[in-house]
């Protein structure tokens, strides 16, 4: 892929003319043709052998096509040169560019960013948020919100990177069957899960993936994940419901269950909205199709 797939282009960067750009990546879940003046780096995965971009030249339809194929898969993080123009593009429109990439304790693409963000006297800040999915997605909402309340880019860097423990997502999966593909199980582990027909649920937060508990059925995880939701909201971040974003995320292409438990979690916290988004394809391809997640954030 060449720059023309996500160029920053004049018209779009005159439009916005601004104090402060704002970049993330495809791990937001924030879609190419639908940035709302966000600028998207798409991110590469390679499947048996050929490299595509997330959100710009495969469907989901076609990745969990190619997934559930058995297709090798390989996560990698976007090309130097990309990521440069990106923001030579963007600093002839704005004073400053802020970059939110996915966590850096899930890829190095934050820590390669920061080292290319040096050469640029300052006016690029790259944040670790320390979240990928739905969270990542909330944070890059509060970074637009701070800059339209008149921060500059530094505020905004630290007082996210101070947050970044302030959210947490719960994903139950459907099969065993890319944990152990992924590396992120053993072989045997997964074959006496999958006797015992075992749904994993996974905890991210602060960009660490945990095992948070296993349960025997998909209905019984959404129950679990319900109860650790509200537990986390009040217990670990102290926060109520008044002073929390929730969302829900889900790999595959049927969104069903995923709209079931979104209206849970509105019939739970009524007052607040439920934001809902497909799981990342660096995320779906550790999972496989049929994850459901749902995620708990701080509001600034």
């Amino acid at each position: 892929m060449g720059n023309q797939q996500w160029e920053c282009k004049e018209q779009w960067s005159s439009e916005n003319k601004g104090r402060i750009a704002v970049v993330t990546d495809s791990n937001s879940g924030i879609c190419q043709d639908n940035t709302d003046g966000i600028y998207v780096i798409p991110m590469p995965i390679s499947m048996n052998g050929v490299t595509y971009y997330e959100g710009v030249d495969l469907s989901q339809e076609e990745f969990y096509t190619k997934l559930t194929a058995d297709e090798e898969v390989l996560t990698s993080t976007p090309v130097a040169g990309e990521v440069i123009h990106c923001f030579e593009s963007l600093l002839q429109w704005y004073e400053e560019v802020l970059y939110l990439p996915m966590s850096s304790t899930l890829s190095s693409s934050c820590q390669n960013a920061m080292m290319l963000a040096q050469e640029f006297d300052g006016r690029v800040q790259v944040i670790d948020g320390r979240r990928i999915s739905v969270p990542q997605k909330q944070m890059v909402y509060d970074i637009k919100m701070l800059i339209e309340c008149g921060w500059d880019a530094r505020q905004i860097k630290e007082t996210m990177e101070r947050q970044a423990l302030d959210s947490v997502i719960f994903i139950a999966v459907d099969t065993l069957k890319y944990l152990k593909k992924g590396g992120r199980i053993t072989k045997a582990t997964a074959m006496i899960g999958e006797m015992l027909h075992i749904k994993p649920i996974l905890r991210i937060q602060g960009g660490v993936l945990d095992i948070y508990k296993k349960a025997r059925t998909m209905k019984s995880a959404k129950a679990l994940m319900l109860e650790a939701i509200q537990k986390e909201c009040e217990d670990t971040l102290g926060i109520t419901p008044e002073e929390a974003h929730f969302e829900v995320a889900y790999s595959g292409v049927d969104s069903t269950e995923a709209k079931e438990m979104k209206k849970k979690l509105e019939s739970m916290y009524p007052q607040r909205e439920v934001i809902m988004d497909p799981l990342t394809w660096s995320i779906a391809c550790h999972t496989g199709p049929n994850a459901l997640g749902i995620a708990c954030t701080k509001v600034i």
